[in-house]
């Protein structure tokens, strides 16, 4: 990934988010991360580049968008762990307490699982965005009981800010059998 920022517009419209996409590569020097629709007939575009790029980029999508945008976010300095959990987990790792966010938005679970990582020592383990899940988004993570309290607040936080939070939940030493899906 080139830069430390991103940035996603999240439309209502596929056609929009086509157009927004072109917008958004046509506005500065950014890179495509995840271009695509999304359920439940949504489209996003998640983008990457130096901060002004970024920045300039999503302002024009958020333009082009118009009434169609569901969310949009800019992240100037991304965790480094967001990424690999957006891609998926490739070994799950030793669950000590596991903690769940929830939203209506792919923007703003994306964003509470920046906030989460930066705000306690845990470890994702999957960012999950609306893909056979009604649109919604969620992100799992790891951690001692405390550390996982601390980082669901304050990724709920981001959330609940936007009025999205479907919920969070923290769940001390869980059944493994629980955590089987994540594989």
């Amino acid at each position: 990934m080139k830069g430390s920022a991103i940035g996603i517009v999240e439309t209502s419209s596929i056609a929009k988010g086509f157009e927004v996409a072109d917008a958004v590569l046509k506005r500065a020097d950014v890179q495509i991360v995840v271009n695509r629709t999304i359920c439940p007939g949504k489209y996003m575009v998640l983008i990457s580049g130096d901060v002004d790029a970024v920045n300039a980029s999503i302002e024009a999508g958020v333009a082009v968008g118009a009434h169609t945008v569901v969310d949009h976010f800019i992240i100037p300095n991304i965790h480094p762990d967001v990424f690999p959990a957006i891609s998926g987990v490739d070994h799950l790792p030793e669950i000590e307490a596991l903690g769940v966010i929830e939203g209506f938005s792919v923007a703003s679970v994306i964003e509470a699982a920046d906030a989460a990582v930066k705000a306690a020592t845990v470890q994702l383990i999957t960012v999950h965005l609306a893909m056979a899940i009604g649109g919604k988004g969620f992100v799992t993570l790891t951690g001692d009981v405390a550390s996982v309290q601390s980082a669901v607040d304050a990724g709920a936080a981001i959330i609940e800010s936007k009025g999205l939070l479907v919920e969070k939940i923290v769940i001390p030493s869980p059944r493994p059998e629980i955590v089987q899906e994540f594989i």
